[in-house]
This record gives structure tokens, C-alpha cells and sequence, in this order.
């Protein structure tokens, strides 16, 4: 499926279908209802804590990762989903390692975290 908008027009379509994304992993995805506040509420700690801008803005990227891995592994899921609902191996094995991509950005997250609550306190 080629695009046929070209500039503005595409950009701004761009953006509607990612709205259309936002929209539906927030109404689908509890997983990435949960992250979403999570990030929500610790980018607000992130901007209290006293530290220079460009932490807190690690910090702030640090928690955007875990969303962005949450958005691969639930594409992931989806198109694995639209495939075939019958188990395969090789399904599994894609789940699975979209899991993991989850998982790393969480141990990364919690690791930068830590180590800059080390620091402050």
C-alpha cells in the first residue's frame, strides 16, 4: 500500500493515524494504561527532585522508553493475534521476546532511577 499524499497533507494524516494508535492501545492495552500513569507521576517526581534539567529530563526519557517498548510488544501481539489465534512456536517466540523488550526497558528504567536517587540521597 503506497502513500499518495505528499508533504503537509501526509504529515497531517501521519498524525491522525497515530492519534488513531493513542487511541486504541489506551482503550485495549491496560499494560499501557498502567505505564502511562506511572510515567505521569514520576515525570512530576523527576521535576522535583534536585537535580540538574538534563537529569531530569533522563529521567523523563528513561520512562518513555518503557511506553515506546509497551507500543512494540502490543504491535507485536496484534499482528501475531491477527495471524492466527492457533499456537505456533514461532508466535510464541515473538511474544516473547516483545515481552522482553518490556521487561529491559523496566530493568534500565529502574536502574537509572535508582542510581540518581543514589546520588541525591
Amino acid at each position: 500500500m503506497k502513500a499518495t499524499d505528499k508533504g503537509l497533507k501526509r504529515i497531517l494524516k501521519a498524525f491522525g493515524y497515530s492519534y488513531q494508535g493513542l487511541k486504541a492501545v489506551i482503550k485495549s492495552e491496560a499494560a499501557f494504561r498502567q505505564e502511562l500513569v506511572l510515567c505521569a507521576v514520576l515525570s512530576v517526581v523527576a521535576f522535583c527532585l534536585p537535580v540538574t534539567l538534563v537529569t531530569k529530563l533522563s529521567l523523563i526519557n528513561s520512562l518513555i522508553i518503557i511506553l515506546l517498548a509497551e507500543l512494540i510488544n502490543t504491535a507485536i501481539e496484534t499482528v501475531i493475534d491477527r495471524i492466527s489465534a492457533e499456537y505456533h512456536e514461532l508466535s510464541k517466540k515473538a511474544k516473547d521476546i516483545g515481552s522482553l523488550v518490556v521487561l529491559l526497558a523496566f530493568i534500565y528504567t529502574s536502574i537509572f532511577w535508582l542510581t540518581t536517587l543514589y546520588g541525591i540521597f
